[in-house]
């Protein structure tokens, strides 16, 4: 293992740590969003505003991640095996269909759907149920692991292919916190309106 991954450079760990920071932050961030509104707060309460601020940071963050990353893979051994031509052609294939994963995710959601509106109070009506969310339960995570791999192959990094194992490691544990608090959100909301058309119908037999 040492051979194929140099566990020495200090870029190996701040790629590690940029991975694990970015999920940590935004559920932490969302999370005191919606019991506190702090974000919302700092547009007036504009909920709309705050989403929009906090998706900026998140893609901000993403693109620092994304720059960390190759700056790693620069100072990693490669391995002639995966610079095979049939291996770079599945890289770019693997990039590819992870980009399209994530672009038609965000498509399909729209922005506040995409970065945790429904922490702010913007819910959506209904579950998107159309490409690529009839293929796959968690599109982006899946499409951007893909284009980790992608191109750590394109480049012949074993290290590549560790981090990237990693990043699906960082997404799964954060998939175990956002999808039970998301639910628990919707969950309110169905009460709240199965609240509010019971009184209704109430009113309406008096």
């Amino acid at each position: 293992m040492t051979g194929l991954v140099d566990f020495s450079r200090p870029s190996l760990w701040i790629s590690l740590a940029s991975i694990a920071f970015n999920p940590t932050f935004w559920n932490i961030a969302a999370r005191r969003e919606y019991r506190t509104h702090w974000i919302s707060a700092m547009f007036g309460g504009d909920r709309r505003k705050g989403c929009y601020a906090i998706a900026a940071t998140i893609f901000s963050l993403g693109l620092i991640r994304d720059a960390l990353f190759n700056a790693a893979l620069a100072e990693q051994p490669t391995h002639a095996a995966l610079a095979a031509p049939l291996v770079r052609l599945a890289a770019a294939l693997l990039v590819a269909s992870g980009m399209v994963f994530v672009l038609t995710s965000t498509y399909a959601l729209g922005i506040t759907g995409t970065f945790l509106g429904d922490y702010f109070g913007i819910l959506m009506d209904e579950r998107v149920t159309s490409f690529p969310f009839n293929v796959l339960e968690n599109p982006m995570y899946v499409g951007s692991t893909m284009s980790f791999v992608g191109v750590s192959l394109w480049h012949a990094k074993p290290a590549g292919l560790l981090v990237s194992a990693y990043v699906w490691l960082v997404y799964s544990v954060a998939l175990g916190f956002e999808g039970p608090f998301t639910t628990m959100i919707y969950s309110q909301r169905a009460q709240k309106e199965g609240a509010k058309e019971s009184v209704q119908a109430r009113k309406k037999k008096l």
